[in-house]
């Protein structure tokens, strides 16, 4: 896994060993990153489930501002400050070893707000005549995350494209990405 465009372009990203990070594959990445375009240049960046950071450190590649990483394991945390480090990307980023749900909630306390805010959180199980209840989708539920976005931010949410999320108000979908078994939707606040 590498970083694909910007500054640090090229740069290999150590990632934990076993099934605890599932990293976003560099296609996806690119693709992603090819969609924002210059959306990147001088945000603010929100990175839940950051797991190895990759797509925040690719964010500051890119000329993003800044990005706070939210990671629930020490262990990820590490590696995420260390590859931030290798990259010469460490002073533009924090990572926070904390919950993502009850951090969505401090932020939104203390009125943060980010244009560009990035989730790749682990699949959910396949979900035939029921609701999700993955990660992806609890994150469209909860009510915080419509606060942090800036006005005219993107919420860019990968998930698996068995896991069928039901799109909940304020969000409304600008575009979607397919990739295998890998969906990433771009949504604004409506």
């Amino acid at each position: 896994m590498r970083i694909t465009g910007g500054k640090a372009a090229r740069r290999i990203l150590r990632v934990p060993k076993g099934l605890d990070v599932r990293p976003t594959p560099d296609l996806v990445k690119q693709a992603v990153f090819n969609s924002l375009g210059a959306r990147v240049v001088g945000a603010r960046v929100l990175e839940l489930f950051a797991g190895s950071g990759a797509l925040s450190l690719e964010c500051l590649s890119r000329g993003a501002a800044s990005a706070l990483c939210v990671e629930r394991s020490h262990r990820h945390a590490e590696f995420i400050r260390s590859n931030a480090a290798a990259a010469g990307l460490e002073p533009q980023i924090a990572v926070r070893t904390q919950d993502v749900f009850p951090m969505m909630n401090q932020l939104a306390a203390g009125a943060a707000q980010f244009e560009l805010i990035l989730a790749d959180p682990p699949y959910g199980e396949k979900n035939v005549n029921r609701r999700s209840t993955s990660f992806a989708q609890q994150l469209l539920d909860d009510e915080n995350l419509p606060k942090l976005l800036a006005p005219g931010g993107r919420f860019v949410l990968g998930h698996t494209k068995r896991d069928t999320l039901e799109l909940v108000a304020p969000w409304m979908e600008v575009k979607m990405l397919r990739h295998g078994d890998t969906v990433m939707r771009f949504l604004e606040i409506a």
